[in-house]
């Protein structure tokens, strides 16, 4: 099947070699939770936890040394957002795009990216919703999108 927003096909791409921890990993899921947590409190989100953890700490997977997403770790010390990762990336995106329509109304592209980006942020509300990480009553408010990003 194709793909929702584009024509392009397939699933391709490298795979991760099933396996115990690397044997060049020293720290313990206890110090991997913590750092995670540490870095959290530096105003990072759980991707970025990721990079830095691979890139300065050389911990290539949290999940396959610990069994665990970055994210549980960080829901069981509490430090969870209310609003996911994605969702909000793509609220940053249509403001992005909005305030690009107020100054060029007539840039045909990027209503089009807007109404797309829109789909998206509802398709995943939904999920979110029934999944319980969003409230059941929880609503974007188009007209106050900038009060998300703060």
């Amino acid at each position: 099947m194709a793909r929702m927003h584009s024509r392009k096909k397939g699933k391709a791409g490298s795979r991760r070699p099933h396996g115990d921890k690397p044997a060049w990993t020293s720290y313990s899921d206890e110090e991997i939770a913590k750092l995670a947590q540490k870095i959290r409190k530096q105003g990072k989100d759980s991707s970025e936890i990721g990079m830095i953890l691979r890139d300065t700490y050389g911990i290539a997977s949290v999940r396959a040394i610990t069994g665990k997403k970055i994210g549980d770790h960080l829901e069981a010390a509490g430090m969870k957002k209310e609003i996911p990762e994605d969702m909000m990336n793509l609220i940053k995106k249509l403001v992005m795009i909005q305030t690009h329509l107020e100054r060029n109304r007539q840039d045909q592209t990027a209503k089009r990216g807007r109404l797309l980006t829109d789909s998206k942020i509802r398709r995943l509300e939904k999920y979110y919703k029934s999944s319980g990480r969003l409230a059941k009553e929880w609503k974007l408010d188009r007209k106050r999108l900038k009060m998300y990003l703060e």
